[in-house]
C-alpha cells in the first residue's frame, strides 16, 4: 500500500497543508487525542510517532481496534471515532497529527494543483483499502464460533500473501481483539486446533497444515 504522500516532496506538501488549511496537533505518551481533535467530518493522518484507536466495553475493558502508526489514516468516515466508547491515545513520547476537512479535501478547486492530485489518489487508495479491511473483518467476527473466527482469520491472511505462514502482528492479546472474542476461550481453540493438525504454532509464527 503507498503512503499518503507517495511521489509528494516535503515542499509540495507544506503548500498541500496550506491549501487544505491542515491543522497540526503535538500528543505525549498516553494523552488522549480525540479530545483536540474530535469533529464531525474530518480525515486524520499520523506524521510522526504512534498511537492506538481503543474501544472500551460494557465491563470496562479495552480492545484495540487499531493500531496507527506514522503515516496512518483514520477520521470519521473510516473509523468509529464519534462513538462515546472509542478512544484514541498516543503511544509514542512524540506524535504529531494533521487534521483535515473532508469537505475542504473534495474542493473541486484544488484539482488545479498536481501535487494536491497525487495526494487524492493516495488518500483515497488507502481509505478504499481500510474500508475493504473492515469489511472482512465484519466477515470474520460475525463467525458464530471461535473455531469460525479464527478458520476465517487464516482464511483472510492466507488470500492476501498465499503463504501457508501466518505472521502474528504483535501479540494474541491484539489478535484476540480483533476476533473481538475471549482470550483464554480462544487460546483453548488454537490448542484445539493444534491438536487435531490444523495448525503448527511456532511464538507469533502460525504455519496452516491445510488448505484454507
Amino acid at each position: 500500500m503507498n503512503s499518503v504522500f507517495t511521489d509528494i516532496s516535503e515542499f509540495q506538501k507544506n503548500k498541500l497543508f496550506k491549501l487544505l488549511e491542515a491543522h497540526i496537533y503535538d500528543f505525549k505518551e498516553n494523552q488522549e487525542i480525540l479530545q483536540t481533535i474530535r469533529g464531525k467530518n474530518i480525515i486524520c493522518i499520523v506524521l510522526e510517532g504512534s498511537a492506538e484507536m481503543i474501544e472500551i466495553n460494557y465491563d470496562g475493558d479495552e480492545n484495540i481496534i487499531e493500531e496507527l502508526e506514522a503515516e496512518s489514516v483514520f477520521g470519521t468516515a473510516i473509523s468509529n471515532m464519534n462513538d462515546e466508547d472509542c478512544q484514541i491515545k498516543a503511544t509514542s513520547e512524540n506524535t504529531k497529527i494533521v487534521v483535515l476537512d473532508y469537505d475542504t479535501v473534495i474542493n473541486f478547486e484544488n484539482t488545479n494543483h498536481n501535487y494536491f492530485n497525487i495526494f487524492f489518489n493516495n488518500l483515497f487508495g488507502i481509505i478504499y483499502s481500510k474500508l475493504r479491511e473492515r469489511n472482512d473483518r465484519i466477515h470474520i467476527v460475525t463467525k458464530k464460533t471461535i473455531r469460525d473466527k479464527l478458520l476465517a482469520y487464516f482464511e483472510y491472511e492466507y488470500k492476501k500473501t498465499r503463504s501457508r505462514f501466518i505472521y502474528l502482528p504483535n501479540n494474541f492479546k491484539q489478535l484476540a481483539d480483533f476476533l473481538a472474542t475471549n482470550r483464554s476461550a480462544m487460546f483453548r481453540e488454537l490448542k484445539s486446533l493444534k491438536e487435531e493438525n490444523f495448525i503448527k504454532i511456532d511464538g507469533k509464527r502460525i504455519t496452516l497444515l491445510y488448505t484454507p
